[in-house]
């Protein structure tokens, strides 16, 4: 769940707009997982992607310090040119009616509360490019593993709060995993943010990152130097291991469990109110205790499928 959450809002009509004449208007549902009322599926239609951008609104805009367009603001949507190149994993609760609903409609159409961004390297290459290029220099790294490696990047994570919990979130990597391993997925890479943009609120986080959780040399990206802030805001020797894990955020403590690095500098996204962090997970990276609960990358079906 790589917090990309944001973009500039370039051509931000154009971009909706765009979004919702090349979403197709339905297709047969791509259903990952299902537990009890929640369901983790694609999205298949305009309809999907508008309600997987009202949620994005409501968690970034409303319940945190992004600052949006006016045209956000009119919509109620957190929508950029990204969105009609992507695909978008939901979790939806099948028996909740959608905030705002009225009528007959509110209990047809199940409320989005989770959701994922991914783009896959094909389509990246096919349109814009990542959109973590804008904030680091990843494009070296591409070129360098494209003989070996696809990459995906990950982005626009988030869950309403009442669903801020372990189910939600392991079905949305249930989801994620999956879609992974469909594709044939090797690298996911994105960037995570903490909140606010005062880097020495998070001093001591960001140094632990950069002192015990640096990628390798062979798979470093570095800011752009017009962005870039030091994150080894500690001397290694004060860093106080246990305070430092204590103080990241949920998503980036999830990502170095499972095996990830970071890049060289932090990026400060005034727009969104975060300090951004890059994120690299290699599949082969991966712990293997986790395989046993969410699937070997040699399987290609969900372990939880409604029909498994």
């Amino acid at each position: 769940m790589m917090e990309t959450k944001k973009a500039p809002i370039r051509r931000a009509f154009d971009a909706g707009r765009s979004a919702a004449f090349l979403m197709p208007r339905r297709q047969i549902p791509r259903i990952y997982g299902r537990v009890g009322s929640l369901e983790v599926r694609l999205a298949q239609s305009r309809a999907d992607l508008r309600r997987a951008q009202n949620l994005r609104y409501r968690v970034f805009y409303e319940e945190m310090s992004a600052v949006p367009s006016l045209l956000s603001q009119m919509r109620r949507r957190d929508e950029d040119d990204y969105d009609a190149i992507c695909d978008h994993l939901l979790v939806v609760d099948v028996d909740a009616k959608p905030a705002g609903g009225h009528g007959w409609t509110s209990g047809r159409r199940p409320e989005v509360v989770g959701t994922y961004r991914v783009l896959r390297q094909e389509q990246a290459e096919r349109a814009q490019g990542f959109y973590t290029q804008s904030e680091y220099d990843i494009a070296p790294l591409v070129e360098a593993r494209r003989s070996n490696y696809k990459f995906m990047e990950l982005g626009r994570s988030c869950v309403l709060k009442p669903y801020r919990n372990k189910r939600t979130v392991e079905l949305l990597w249930h989801g994620l995993w999956t879609y992974v391993r469909e594709h044939k997925v090797d690298v996911m890479i994105g960037c995570a943010s903490f909140a606010g943009t005062d880097p020495d609120a998070h001093a001591m986080a960001l140094s632990f990152l950069h002192h015990h959780a640096l990628a390798s040399p062979e798979w470093r990206c570095r800011a752009h130097d017009h962005l870039h802030v030091p994150m080894d805001r500690i001397p290694i020797e004060k860093i106080d291991a246990k305070a430092a894990l204590k103080a990241l955020p949920p998503l980036i403590k999830g990502y170095l469990r499972l095996g990830a690095t970071v890049g060289d500098g932090a990026v400060i996204d005034h727009q969104f109110g975060t300090t951004d962090v890059l994120i690299v997970l290699p599949v082969e990276n991966i712990d293997p205790r986790y395989f046993e609960h969410f699937g070997a990358p040699e399987e290609v079906r969900s372990r939880i499928a409604v029909d498994a």
